[in-house]
């Protein structure tokens, strides 16, 4: 299978390599490994520079125009209409089309795709309705058309395979023409941690709760200075991450009289210090207003270590009984949560041989290789 992938993603180049902003690029970078070719098509930022996530020099890269914001369309209609030409040539010498959305483009492409009689098949990560009014509360307008494109989508899904993130989604679109719910994991069989090491982790002292995702306003990242608050002060707090709210979390950590506590140490690789902070810490904690499936579940669960999440979108079901789970938004029962994983000795092995047991059948192998059979058997246009 010659396999082209559309998100849409912004990536940069640097020195001739490609970088993705986000860990998702990984799990595509992945598929490589499961077909004849692999190309990737996003819109490139014309100002050079690196960003988190190299591609591997082997995969082939399809720039598309960049635009800033989709909501800016005197920008980003030009941007897309030119983008059709250069995908319609992609299209050449691949024989499937995968594409990631909802999105205007993905439908288009899909289009195009069907025309030149190759596999097409359609993927989604995430409750677009959801996530829309969580980035733009008060543009209703955008709402409408979140909507609107997510419609579209599962129309479409009748008529080609849909991949999706978390049982949540499989429920949205379980009128589809066929349907793999999969979890997107970057854990490597690897990197999965003896449930006998990660019980060997001591409770005694500093706790350390650490917090791993974008500071984004559908993550709700203020809540956790105020779980932090509202913990005895031998728990400290980690936030890992970046992103637009990443001078609220100071602010209101200061409010509180807790940013003596806390340490925002931005963004940490995967492929890097992340994997050490995980096994060092005692707890996870999980704020999100809105989520798919969550992978730092699945990196806290190689890890051995517990995890507060808040009960959204698949997180239940992804987690089960592996993690303790709160309302979102409620700081008061994430916190009494935290404080149980420092107390309770016999929870925490219930949760650290849970997650064992869920991650070992959810790397990043296992599932790539599941997407990559299941986009084999995707129908041809005609």
């Amino acid at each position: 299978m010659r396999l082209l992938v559309y998100t849409d993603y912004v990536y940069r180049r640097q020195d001739g390599s490609i970088y993705a902003e986000r860990a998702f690029a990984l799990f595509l970078a992945e598929l490589q490994h499961h077909v004849d070719r692999l190309v990737i098509a996003g819109r490139l930022d014309p100002t050079a520079g690196s960003s988190h996530y190299r591609l591997p020099a082997e995969l082939d890269f399809v720039p598309l125009p960049h635009y800033a914001s989709l909501v800016d369309a005197r920008a980003s209609v030009p941007a897309m209409l030119r983008s059709l030409g250069r995908f319609w040539r992609a299209l050449r010498d691949v024989d499937t089309a995968w594409l990631l959305g909802p999105y205007a483009l993905s439908v288009v492409f899909a289009a195009l795709a069907a025309v030149r009689s190759r596999r097409v098949a359609l993927g989604v990560r995430q409750d677009q309705p959801a996530y829309v009014r969580s980035r733009h509360p008060d543009r209703r307008w955008v709402h409408a058309a979140g909507d609107a494109l997510d419609a579209v989508y599962r129309a479409l899904a009748r008529i080609w395979p849909v991949v999706v993130v978390g049982p949540q989604l499989a429920q949205r679109y379980r009128r589809s023409r066929a349907l793999l719910p999969i979890s997107v994991s970057l854990v490597r069989e690897d990197q999965v941690v003896p449930v006998e090491r990660a019980l060997e982790r001591t409770y005694d002292g500093e706790l350390v709760a650490l917090s791993v995702g974008r500071l984004d306003r559908e993550k709700n990242p203020t809540l956790l200075a105020e779980v932090l608050a509202r913990l005895d002060p031998r728990w400290r707090l980690v936030v890992c991450g970046e992103g637009p709210m990443a001078e609220a979390v100071a602010e209101r950590l200061t409010e509180l009289g807790v940013r003596d506590r806390a340490e925002l140490r931005g963004y940490v690789p995967i492929d890097g210090e992340l994997p050490a902070l995980y096994r060092s810490s005692h707890a996870l904690l999980h704020v999100s207003w809105t989520e798919g499936v969550p992978q730092v579940l699945f990196e806290a669960f190689a890890a051995g270590l517990p995890a507060v999440a808040t009960a959204v979108g698949g997180v239940a079901d992804a987690a089960g009984d592996a993690a303790l789970l709160v309302p979102p938004g409620d700081a008061d029962a994430a916190a009494r949560a935290v404080e149980r994983i420092g107390s309770e000795p016999e929870l925490r092995t219930r949760l650290v041989t849970a997650g064992h047991a869920i991650v070992s059948t959810r790397t990043l192998e296992s599932e790539s290789e599941r997407v990559a059979r299941f986009l084999e058997g995707a129908p041809k246009g005609r």
